[in-house]
């Protein structure tokens, strides 16, 4: 009996290890599938802007997005705490007016966590209530995710920037695009098991 008895347990846990590896895969590929492969064009105004740094491009398309008058006011989140304005001025040269306006830098986050937090403080701060969201196109689903949460009652708008590489690039056929999808995607799942264990997460 006690034989027959492990036996069960083992074909147990061989089903509950195979249906969480399926699971886990087709939610892989379901989360690879959301994520934009291609450039959108906002043609909407929001009442700010939002850049999550991380990524060269981010930055510019953001200031592009500001210059177009999108957005009111610009927001630079995660920015390392030894980089100054006259800094990231310098390396967006055709902007550098806006500084003195329209432009707010935080170098308190550390991560998409706390670029989520310094957003919906900047956002209370000056009572938006519409924003567009600037980062790259893989972190966008879990950026987005994390802005929801701390900022329910706001309008979020994506702008997922896309680099040249991936524009040319098919992401399953290079390995370290898979590796970074990859990576992505267990961050989001952490994510989520986070909001569903403490739904209020620093609200």
């Amino acid at each position: 009996m006690l034989v027959s008895l492990a036996r069960w347990i083992g074909y147990l846990t061989m089903f509950v290890i195979v249906v969480g590896t399926v699971s886990l895969t087709a939610g892989f590929f379901w989360f690879a599938w959301q994520i934009p492969t291609e450039e959108v064009q906002i043609d909407r105004k929001a009442d700010a802007i939002v850049v999550l740094t991380g990524a060269a491009a981010r930055i510019p398309d953001a200031f592009e997005l500001l210059a177009a008058e999108r957005g009111q006011r610009l927001l630079i989140t995660g920015v390392y705490r030894s980089t100054s304005a006259k800094e990231i001025a310098r390396l967006s040269p055709l902007y550098v007016k806006y500084f003195s306006c329209c432009v707010d830098i935080d170098h308190s986050a550390l991560n998409t966590f706390g670029n989520a937090i310094e957003t919906r403080r900047w956002a209370h701060q000056h009572n938006f209530n519409s924003l567009i969201i600037v980062t790259s196109n893989w972190h966008m689903p879990r950026a987005m995710i994390e802005l929801e949460h701390q900022l329910p009652d706001l309008t979020l708008i994506p702008y997922p920037v896309i680099s040249e590489r991936m524009k040319k690039e098919i992401w399953w056929q290079n390995p370290e695009a898979v590796r970074l999808f990859v990576g992505e995607y267990l961050k989001y799942l952490f994510a989520l098991v986070r909001f569903r264990l403490d739904p209020d997460t620093a609200v």
